[in-house]
């Protein structure tokens, strides 16, 4: 396979439902002597909503600095879209070319708006005097209402993020993602802390976000996972243990002895 170093978006291909969006193949992290990620294989489809899980250690944060450039493995490839390379890139522009990730703890402007933190993310030229005199388009403005009625927030469009709740916090934040149009999401534990409704909201919400891109979430939260997961890929020592549905992974017996405890 040829792999192409130094790309922009349009390398990326012309993507659609079913068509693989990320190859992670044969990658093995050490630190230290310790082994993070052993041989870790796998694949995301395009239009995928895709859940992670495995026990603390079992490398899924690892996994995810790797695919965003945070890590570099010491072997194995990693292949966004038809084959861009992504070990090539550094983090802002694997950012660029459309992989978004989310990290546990919300990270918004509080001092702004629910709106401010949608236009400030917005995938638009960033130079000072370029945003200070920049009057937002129609097409940027019906970008960010949609984007406001997927996260459920078009009622708080002008409340200041430091005062939303914790859940509402994190919808801001998948929100300001999806304004930089990535087509691949990591996101991680998006459930921790919220009540059971911010859950069910979220369930919603990264559902409907899989319809026109890739997500793949990263959770320990059983019933979450269970509620939205049609495909569960779980990890353990750096590897994958086992894939399949929900139902297939409950019933894996390796599983139930390495993740369940059983």
């Amino acid at each position: 396979m040829k792999l192409l170093k130094h790309e922009n978006e349009q390398n990326v291909g012309d993507l659609k439902k079913g068509d693989r969006i990320l190859l992670v193949d044969g990658v093995s992290v050490s630190f230290d002597g310790f082994k993070a990620l052993n041989n870790l294989s796998f694949s995301i489809n395009y239009g995928e909503l895709r859940c992670i899980i495995g026990a603390n250690g079992a490398g899924k944060s690892t996994m995810m600095d790797v695919v965003t450039g945070k890590t570099r493995p010491d072997e194995g490839h990693v292949v966004f879209g038809e084959a861009v390379d992504l070990l090539g890139l550094n983090e802002p522009t694997i950012a660029q070319i459309g992989i978004g990730r989310k990290f546990q703890k919300p990270t918004v402007f509080q001092n702004n708006t629910v709106f401010e933190n949608l236009e400030l993310a917005m995938k638009e030229d960033k130079r000072f005097f370029k945003t200070l005199f920049s009057k937002l388009s129609g097409e940027q403005e019906d970008k960010i209402d949609e984007t406001l009625g997927l996260i459920g927030l078009k009622d708080l469009v002008h409340r200041q993020a430091g005062i939303l709740s914790h859940g509402q916090k994190q919808w801001l934040e998948i929100g300001m993602l999806i304004m930089q149009e990535p087509k691949l999401l990591l996101v991680d534990e998006p459930v921790a802390g919220m009540t059971p409704q911010e859950v069910e909201n979220t369930a919603e919400i990264l559902t409907n976000l899989a319809k026109d891109n890739a997500v793949v979430v990263v959770e320990h939260d059983m019933e979450f996972i269970r509620s939205i997961a049609k495909k569960v890929t779980v990890l353990h020592e750096g590897s994958v243990l086992a894939e399949g549905s929900m139902d297939a992974i409950q019933n894996n017996e390796k599983v139930r002895q390495v993740y369940l405890g059983e």
